[in-house]
């Protein structure tokens, strides 16, 4: 393993905490009045959301210190405790409902959820898989499938809570690590077709899912409904115009847009911040990608590469689908901003992995 750099990419660090400081923001602004109303304190969501942003950079620091081969000695054990986790939650009694879906473990606001922890968990494991087998990563039977039906095994479990959205993160970065390692491009196409027979299959399967599908086709068809939340979002964000209404000064945190501070925060923020305020995040979003993508060209070795590529296309991934559902350009599913949205287990991950990520960068040529 070559010499580490003396330091991790600063630019990488202060683009995460830029990115969590708007977070921390933006949660109080827009759960102020819902925390009032429920737990009469405005910062109860601020001050848990404090916690764990502290819990998480400092495990960001810590992991940025430990060797990124580490991953791949333990992805193995990692993977498998992340299953077990995945049937436990999945246990009545045991598992906590939250939305309609089973997918947390823990007891009251304190408590995790599994399936963010596979999608890193999956990542490692690919890294190492992929890149102790590149040369079979051709071959359908020998590279491909098996790496795919790992993939298809952890979505189902996560289906079963059901979190689609979670699963969709976890399988669209999964491809992409799969496809930078060398896979052809004429299997995922085959791959693709069944895929979409499969996806038609789970949306039929469930009548909230079809509803999300028509509401986002028309969300005016059932306003008070399945078109409720997207209609609000897009009340939010127009009325924002070019500098947005003032920080604090929202007006659909007020029981009009759902649980504003999860989901659908980027609303908030267009609304209260306008198009400049909206834009300022997607550059820091873009300047994270970009740094990441650096990260992942000079990595010394393919383990290094592939496990800084599954981070940055995750983060991508899910900051894509939340941005493209608060406006309107996909159907709601269910899926936090990183480092901006409430939530313990997802933004502790995201720290966690950028912190992977950031020891990754200490090993590149870049």
């Amino acid at each position: 393993m070559p010499k580490t750099k003396a330091t991790p990419d600063f630019i990488l660090i202060m683009t995460t905490l830029a990115l969590l400081t708007v977070g921390m923001i933006m949660v109080y602004s827009a759960s102020a009045v819902w925390a009032t109303y429920k737990f009469d304190d405005a910062f109860f969501f601020a001050k848990r959301q404090l916690f764990f942003a502290g819990l998480g950079i400092i495990a960001m620091f810590t992991i940025m210190n430990v060797d990124y081969w580490v991953w791949r000695k333990h992805s193995k054990l990692i993977i498998i405790i992340c299953f077990l986790l995945l049937i436990v939650v999945l246990i009545p009694g045991v598992g906590l409902v939250r939305g309609g879906a089973r997918s947390w473990l823990g007891v009251g606001a304190f408590s995790i959820q599994p399936s963010e922890f596979m999608k890193f968990a999956m990542i490692a494991f690919l890294a190492k898989y992929l890149s102790e087998n590149q040369k079979n990563i051709t071959k359908f039977k020998e590279g491909l499938l098996p790496s795919l039906s790992l993939v298809l095994v952890a979505f189902g479990l996560i289906m079963l809570q059901p979190d689609l959205g979670t699963g969709a993160v976890m399988v669209g970065t999964c491809v992409v690590m799969i496809y930078v390692s060398g896979a052809k491009l004429s299997h995922f196409m085959g791959l693709a077709l069944i895929g979409l027979g499969g996806l038609a299959a789970l949306i039929i399967s469930a009548p909230y899912r079809i509803k999300r599908i028509t509401s986002f086709l028309d969300p005016w068809s059932d306003p008070l409904g399945a078109g409720f939340q997207i209609i609000q979002s897009l009340y939010a964000i127009g009325p924002g115009g070019l500098m947005g209404l003032g920080l604090g000064e929202s007006r659909q945190k007020f029981f009009y847009l759902p649980e504003p501070q999860t989901d659908f925060i980027f609303a908030i923020l267009s609304e209260e911040l306008g198009f400049i305020g909206g834009t300022f995040v997607i550059l820091l979003f873009s300047i994270l990608l970009w740094r990441g993508i650096r990260v992942a060209l000079g990595a010394p070795d393919l383990f290094g590469s592939l496990l800084a590529i599954g981070i940055i296309g995750m983060i991508a991934i899910q900051v894509m689908i939340n941005i493209g559902v608060v406006i309107g350009l996909m159907p709601v599913t269910g899926i936090t901003l990183p480092f901006l949205s409430y939530g313990g287990s997802s933004l502790t991950l995201m720290l966690v992995a950028v912190g992977v990520l950031l020891n990754v960068s200490r090993y590149s040529r870049y």
